[in-house]
């Protein structure tokens, strides 16, 4: 999910290099931190120079040993642009790989599941192997517009808390349509016991501004980009919104890669008119957790009970985006919130969308994984310092 920076001195040489098949392509990929880490590397097929129809049989390997990878076709256009494959880099190790092409390419269960939910109204769900999302779509937006039964009209983002590190939501959703309640853990993978209602839920973003947090409504359509045994990408957009006299288009796009407790957001917003900032939220229910906050490393933390267990949610965002944030406490049914405001990226032309980069997501203390608030808010604070000291990649 990390971008990674790869060093220019070696593109010049691509140009240069012819290949033969089998390609091998040596990759060098070095981790400038004290600590080990295990992060997904993406290189760009671009900088392999290959014939397209030697591109699916692509494989990585380390000292001999082939390595799980996946090809992502990010635009559409049915021709890969992107191979990721997951590196575990000891503290300040350097590791080489190499690519080529192959015949025995590494199988793996897709850890890593999206999907719109027809059976479920429209929901739109994700998950890896440690946790679970899902937001909600047009039709349950209509039925409460139209005093129906059955909807929610929220653009916030709801936790589903689960405990194995199989997929899930296939099959919760198979236990609503027979009758059952995944709000009830009684098969002991988990539930969803997490309230969202007006709040943004789990990184749900908005715009403050006089002392008023202005939202979209339900997302309209959804686009799938990419599944598989190591990264999940997708796109939702929004009908357009209003902050006062200014119009909001907002579509984000959600990267959710095996093994992190969080996923990756790119918001990319075109406005009529200038807005103050773009707002992640963490609702905080009854407010009786703990936040905690480093706008120095700008990670966001709330730790509390939930049913006989906890929970801890969370956001981080790149230092050069953070405003300020605001502990928010209020009367008010699900207003009560901790929110980030940032500043968005503007585009180089005005035909292009504002961004905002962030990261959201959850650890439940039943999972086994983060079992307490210090070990929540060291997760965050080494995330944090792991997109601001990104992999160094070269090639050779």
């Amino acid at each position: 999910m990390h971008y990674t920076r790869i060093a220019p001195i070696f593109l010049c040489i691509l140009c240069l290099t012819s290949f033969k098949s089998p390609v091998v392509k040596e990759i060098v990929v070095k981790n400038n931190l004290n600590y080990e880490r295990k992060e997904i590397v993406t290189v760009p097929i671009s900088f392999i120079r290959i014939k397209s129809k030697e591109i699916p049989l692509l494989e990585v390997y380390q000292n001999s040993k082939i390595v799980i990878s996946q090809l992502i076709d990010m635009n559409g256009d049915s021709t890969y642009d992107q191979i990721v494959f997951q590196a575990t880099i000891g503290a300040n190790e350097t590791q080489t790989y190499k690519i080529q092409v192959g015949s025995k390419k590494a199988t793996a269960p897709s850890l890593t599941h999206s999907r719109y939910v027809p059976e479920r109204i429209d929901d739109f769900a994700w998950e890896n192997n440690l946790v679970a999302f899902r937001t909600y779509g047009p039709e349950a937006q209509r039925l409460v517009d139209q005093n129906e039964k059955g909807g929610t009209l929220s653009s916030g983002l709801d936790c589903w808390l689960k405990r194995v590190d199989y997929p899930i939501i296939d099959k919760w959703y198979k236990k609503y349509v027979d009758g059952g309640s995944y709000h009830k853990d009684d098969q002991n993978e988990g539930y969803d016991p997490y309230h969202v209602g007006a709040s943004r839920g789990c990184g749900g973003i908005g715009v403050w501004k006089n002392d008023s947090l202005y939202v979209s409504k339900n997302f309209i359509s959804y686009r799938k980009i990419a599944e598989g045994p190591l990264r999940n990408i997708f796109t939702l957009t929004y009908a357009p919104w209003k902050v006062d006299d200014v119009t909001i288009q907002e579509t984000k796009q959600i990267t959710l890669d095996v093994g992190s407790q969080l996923y990756m957001v790119e918001e990319f917003i075109h406005s009529s008119g200038s807005i103050p900032n773009v707002t992640v939220g963490i609702t905080l229910h009854d407010k009786k957790g703990v936040t905690s906050a480093d706008s120095t490393k700008a990670w966001f933390s709330y730790w509390e009970s939930i049913d006989d267990s906890e929970l801890g949610t969370g956001v981080v965002i790149r230092k050069g985006s953070l405003i300020k944030y605001i502990d928010y406490r209020t009367p008010k049914k699900d207003l009560s919130q901790l929110y980030v405001l940032a500043r968005m990226k503007s585009p180089k032309l005005m035909s292009q969308p504002s961004q905002l980069v962030y990261y959201t997501g959850f650890g439940w203390k039943k999972a086994g994984v983060i079992t307490s608030k210090d070990i929540w808010n060291n997760y965050l604070d080494k995330f944090s310092e792991r997109i601001s000291s990104p992999l160094w990649i070269t090639f050779k």
